[in-house]
């Protein structure tokens, strides 16, 4: 079950952050990476019209938001699930996973980074050493290859539906009220 709640933890820290928190780069036994520092933006002339403001979280979010109102994803990872028994979270992560893997369908197309037999010897991807996470006895020098654990994921195509302008886009689900 921690390895569970581990992989949640890393998947919400990328999703809102864009990297793992320390926590979890100490529960996966790996470190940060040092990178250039980031370079500042030119300033935009007075007399051009703002365009409306989209950060990088708004398409995070609105991600999350489409999970939680097809799959309930938040609902449940925010409820106390110790007092269930394991055939209870079983059937119920059953369901979900059904869900969520079609909701992310729906919007985000993924390929394998290595489209490879996992177990099987693979070689490092030449054009971008970011593709590719060393694990286990690294040495100094990045090897031609290695045992591939995971193919990696990466999105080839996201198509997100365009949020209404005057939706705030950190309301990931609206309060219900039930009139009766």
């Amino acid at each position: 079950m921690n390895r569970i709640l581990l992989a949640f933890q890393a998947f919400f820290n990328l999703l809102f952050s864009g990297e793992l928190s320390a926590d979890t780069l100490t529960a996966l036994n790996l470190s940060k990476r040092t990178g250039a520092p980031p370079k500042a933006a030119a300033p935009t002339p007075a007399a051009t019209p703002a365009a409306p403001t989209v950060r990088t979280s708004d398409g995070a979010l609105q991600l999350l938001g489409i999970l939680q109102r097809d799959s309930r994803l938040i609902d449940f990872l925010q409820e106390d699930i110790a007092s269930y028994e394991d055939d209870q979270i079983g059937a119920a992560v059953r369901e979900l996973h059904d869900q969520c893997r079609d909701a992310i369908a729906r919007y985000v197309t993924l390929a394998p980074v290595i489209d490879g037999v996992e177990g099987t010897y693979a070689k490092t991807p030449a054009q971008d050493a970011n593709l590719v996470k060393f694990v286990g006895n690294v040495p100094a020098n990045a090897p031609p290859g290695g045992t591939l654990r995971h193919k990696g994921w990466r999105a080839t195509k996201v198509d997100l539906p365009n949020l209404p302008a005057k939706q705030d886009p950190t309301i990931i689900a609206a309060a219900e009220i039930e009139i009766e």
